[in-house]
């Protein structure tokens, strides 16, 4: 499986099938031009959407006529599944930012979930819904997220073995929100592969808990 990160929390995901999936597409130069990635040039067989919020649910950004999934429940498109699961963009079950919806991808022998903005920690229920996975997307910027101490627990009681972190700070973001370093300090083994894109395989979601930390197009 390949990852490569589009920037924010917009990651592309390619099996060894060649199936396509992005993640939560953000809308470049949306929220008055705070978001100032690079816009999407991908072309994608399946996309996920966390929530409705311009910097996560810009659809219209990927070309080739993807399935969009934005709920919860389980289905199977060109041999990955997906499965959505119920959270909150904050601690107040939604009331302030609205419903969360966390996704699990199984796919190349692997359990992948991007957490989308996951606003609060995750109970034991919520742990059991999601899963043991083997890759997270965990957003470590806090404010509008979970921050990096609780980003830590979420990859700890989900057994993360490889974390990829997301919606951080960053010197084209102009949210207010914390840089990645804050999480990694926290964090034992950390690997930079000075690109955009990783892979993995299942032999290296089983070892050594590790953060990847990729760079922005």
């Amino acid at each position: 499986m390949k990852i490569t990160w589009l920037g924010h929390a917009s990651f592309l995901i390619e099996t060894v099938d060649g199936t396509r999936v992005i993640t939560d597409p953000f809308e470049a130069g949306s929220y008055g031009g705070a978001v100032g990635y690079a816009p999407i040039n991908e072309r994608a067989d399946l996309v996920t959407v966390s929530h409705d919020h311009p910097d996560h649910n810009s659809v219209q950004s990927v070309s080739g006529h993807p399935e969009i999934v934005r709920d919860t429940g389980e289905r199977r498109v060109k041999g990955v599944v997906v499965r959505g699961v119920a959270s909150f963009h904050d601690e107040s079950r939604g009331h302030e930012r609205g419903k969360n919806t966390i996704f699990v991808l199984e796919a190349d022998g692997l359990r992948v979930a991007h957490l989308g903005d996951l606003g609060h920690p995750l109970t034991a229920e919520d742990a059991r819904a999601v899963g043991p996975v083997d890759v997270l997307f965990a957003p470590v910027g806090g404010h509008f997220t979970i921050g990096p101490e609780e980003a830590k627990r979420v990859a700890e009681r989900l057994g993360a073995r490889v974390v990829i972190p997301m919606h951080y700070k960053t010197d084209v973001l102009g949210f207010p929100i914390r840089p990645v370093d804050d999480f990694l300090k926290l964090m034992g083994r950390v690997e930079r592969p000075g690109g955009t894109t990783v892979e993995v395989v299942a032999g290296d979601a089983s070892g050594e808990p590790r953060v990847v930390v990729l760079d922005y197009p």
